[in-house]
């Protein structure tokens, strides 16, 4: 009966401790939607990454956050999160004292005493409070998104009252606007393809590398997202600025196209070719596109946001 109920606890803690991970190993990627495909907001908007614009939090970023801004990235965060150490510490005793109460058979004295099962199962308590606190400490960015908007080009130009100031304005002129334009056909079109050589003439490096994830995660799964058809609905400019080194220019987009999932290696008449969305009628989508480039140089996709 002791072998058996040592072996329920350990089954118990395993289970605690593999849960998070579980979870989070379904996080991330792309998804389907009503259709249409959806994604997390990621990319740098330079010094205003983590400012509000109305679209979505950006979720993942190489851009360090703001020192003026706790709570968002490594280094920030509760006692407990720059502490671990001291965390599991106390979660050890804690989870040894909460053993001695409920089962007294293990014992408390001599270096807290208690049977090599018992230490097992507080390092596994300990571990799973400080995974804990690490994932609240991280959990504070915003909502999901998805949408588009329309009209033709408009510059709107307004930002947020909470949002930082600008290093200074930049004008965007129609040839900006015809050349976001044909970054989102382009991109699209090379996105069909699969072609990470075109991509990376599109985008910047980060882009390229959260695009490169989902391209495999698709591999890997033997299906290939087509978005054909590309049709820009209406593109407005809400921000624009620049800080020296880099310009930044902030567009909310929305465009129809053709979005759907196909079996990789197979043909258009094969039986099951389709596996989801529709190739022959078009969906609506809407997001935040902010594309940078350097003074005098061509524009690049930087950050997409989900709205």
């Amino acid at each position: 009966m002791r072998f058996l109920r040592n072996l329920c606890v350990l089954l118990l803690a395993g289970m605690l401790v593999l849960a998070p991970s579980l979870a989070e190993a379904r996080a991330g990627g792309s998804t389907r939607s009503g259709g249409g495909t959806t994604y997390q907001s990621q990319g740098s908007r330079g010094s205003q990454t983590y400012t509000p614009n109305g679209g979505q939090s950006v979720q993942r970023s190489t851009t360090q956050p703001s020192t003026t801004a706790p709570g968002y990235g490594y280094g920030y965060g509760s006692f407990w999160n720059r502490h671990p150490f001291l965390t599991a510490l106390a979660g050890g005793f804690f989870g040894a004292w909460i053993g001695s109460w409920l089962f007294p058979g293990w014992g408390w004295g001599g270096m807290v005493g208690g049977s090599i099962i018992s230490w097992i199962l507080i390092i596994m308590v300990a571990m799973v409070l400080v995974r804990a606190f690490r994932r609240n400490a991280f959990a504070t960015m915003g909502p999901p998104m998805q949408s588009y908007y329309g009209g033709g080009w408009s510059y709107g130009g307004a930002a947020p009252a909470s949002a930082v100031p600008l290093t200074s304005p930049l004008a965007i002129t129609q040839q900006d606007h015809a050349e976001f334009e044909s970054l989102l056909k382009s991109i699209q079109s090379a996105w069909s393809a699969g072609n990470i050589a075109a991509l990376r003439r599109y985008m910047t490096p980060e882009m390229l590398s959260y695009f490169s994830e989902t391209l495999a995660n698709n591999a890997s799964q033997g299906v290939e997202n087509r978005v054909e058809r590309v049709t820009l609905l209406s593109g407005d400019v809400r921000e624009s600025w620049d800080e020296g080194a880099l310009q930044y220019a902030t567009a909310l987009l929305r465009w129809t196209a053709l979005d759907y999932n196909v079996r990789t290696g197979t043909a258009p008449s094969d039986p099951g070719h389709v596996v989801d969305g529709d190739p022959s009628h078009p969906v609506q989508a809407e997001e935040m596109w902010t594309f940078a480039r350097s003074p005098g140089g061509r524009w690049l996709l930087s950050a997409i946001q989900q709205v």
